[in-house]
């Protein structure tokens, strides 16, 4: 096991159980520590980078991120570990490179592969230092008994104390209306035609009022905006009569079903930041919001990024992130440091003040030092994707590989061996490949790629 390179991170060389210590008392201190922050992180599903008003979308209405934003810190070149969904899962509940875990591509109802439960999560590690843990929706991370798996690993089995509207069956094609195809276990609670979007932030923000006196960690997870896209009626029809609405559904621009859901998302933050408020809790609170990868290029554009969800190009892996936490981040900040989704887990540990005695050692790097100061960079080379694939994604991605090192970007295409090479500073479209007019800077990234997935053990690449 490596050594981690962030000096808030311990681990233990002895194998064993993992224990997880408040930093206070490996310090030997007595003097008792401010309460630790309770931790909310609020998922959308194939959300693009540009869906969001307080990125610069103009059709889509989500005031209550735009204003999430104004009152904290807003990412512009936050990534997805992955471009699909659950390898983004499993770097969220390890900290580690979804090469180094296993998990490479959105896993299936039948598979065996499952996320290990030799992993300590991010869950399980808050757990430990006196966290309550709960997750509301999506999982993705195991396939299921019911579908022919020889072995399922839900949440309940990864450190969550609490599971509410999350899937035990397969989740393809969406499911937005009660009964849910997903889990048909779960009862009806709102009147008249229960909407799932809906259903999710009930349940969040009654989560939240049952553990306002301790802290807590709540994984809000929506299945929405991944397709098929449904919208809850009023909202579809609202956006139906915009100016410049595109038609049905499956419209590539602005969607009324992909807004319409947006929407009822917003709401939900709206609703629960209020009650954050309301219990006086607020300051106390640290609300993430982001997304697990980009935007299906069927049902939305990235522009003015290219491509979109299956594809390692910008529109495919650059992902909104907003964080708020009261009296740590000053109000209306944005950053520009490239971060990738698997420093949340030694971030809300750093932030907990939590440091681990065995267990994996991260890969990503706390984003703390952003928070305070967001045109701090962080230490590290750059941010890696893998992703091998036996044959093309029904949405037109290829096996590839990538490597970010500051404003240069390479990705490399396994069944060719082609490297493409842009400068995202200049070039954020990748509308210019450089590697030719660039030799020297192409095999330069190439090494690097090179040694990083030999460093992580990455599956030999498949073809497409």
């Amino acid at each position: 096991m490596k050594t981690s390179r962030r000096d808030f991170l311990k681990f233990a060389g002895a194998a064993g159980a993992a224990a997880v210590l408040p930093v206070g008392m490996l310090r030997g201190q007595s003097k008792p520590e401010p309460a630790r922050p309770n931790i909310l992180f609020i998922l959308g599903d194939d959300l693009g980078w540009s869906e969001l008003g307080c990125y610069g979308n103009t059709f889509n209405e989500t005031p209550n991120l735009d204003r999430l934003a104004a009152e904290g810190m807003r990412f512009t070149d936050a990534y997805a570990a992955a471009p699909v969904c659950s390898p983004y899962r499993a770097a969220l509940m390890t900290g580690q490179y979804p090469a180094r875990v296993g998990i490479t591509d959105f896993l299936r109802p039948k598979t065996d592969l499952h996320l290990s439960l030799d992993y300590i999560t991010l869950p399980e590690a808050l757990k430990k230092n006196g966290y309550v843990t709960g997750i509301v929706g999506k999982w993705h991370l195991s396939g299921y008994v019911n579908a022919g798996s020889a072995e399922e690993t839900l949440p309940d089995k990864h450190g969550f104390d609490e599971v509410m509207v999350s899937e035990n069956r397969g989740i393809g094609n969406g499911s937005y209306w009660h009964p849910y195809h997903f889990n048909r276990e779960i009862e009806k609670r709102i009147d008249g035609r229960e909407y799932l979007v809906d259903r999710c932030n009930l349940e969040a923000v009654e989560f939240i009022e049952r553990h306002k006196d301790k802290p807590f960690f709540l994984y809000l997870s929506h299945y929405a905006v991944h397709t098929a896209l449904a919208g809850r009626d009023d909202l579809v029809a609202k956006y139906q009569a915009k100016a410049g609405a595109g038609e049905g559904p499956r419209a590539k621009k602005n969607n009324p079903h992909l807004a319409a859901q947006l929407e009822a998302i917003d709401e939900g933050v709206g609703r629960i930041v209020r009650r954050l408020d309301e219990l006086g809790i607020a300051d106390n609170t640290i609300v993430i919001f982001t997304g697990d990868n980009g935007g299906e290029s069927n049902v939305t554009d990235n522009g003015p990024l290219r491509e979109g969800k299956s594809t390692l190009y910008e529109g495919g892996i650059r992902v909104p992130l907003i964080v708020r936490w009261p009296g740590h981040i000053r109000p209306g900040t944005t950053c520009s440091e490239p971060t990738a989704n698997y420093d949340f887990y030694p971030t809300l540990l750093d932030c907990a003040r939590i440091r681990f005695a065995g267990g994996q050692s991260p890969d990503g790097v706390s984003l703390r030092p952003v928070f305070a100061e967001p045109d701090t960079h962080l230490d590290r080379v750059g941010l890696y994707w893998h992703y091998p694939l036996e044959k093309p994604h029904f949405l037109g991605g290829r096996s590839s590989s990538a490597v970010r090192i500051g404003r240069l970007k390479l990705i490399e295409f396994y069944s060719t061996g082609e490297v493409e090479l842009y400068d995202l500073a200049a070039d954020p479209g990748e509308e210019r490949n450089v590697a030719r007019t660039l030799p020297e800077e192409a095999a330069r990234l190439k090494q690097s790629l090179d040694t990083w997935r030999k460093s992580v053990g990455a599956a030999i690449a498949k073809t497409d």
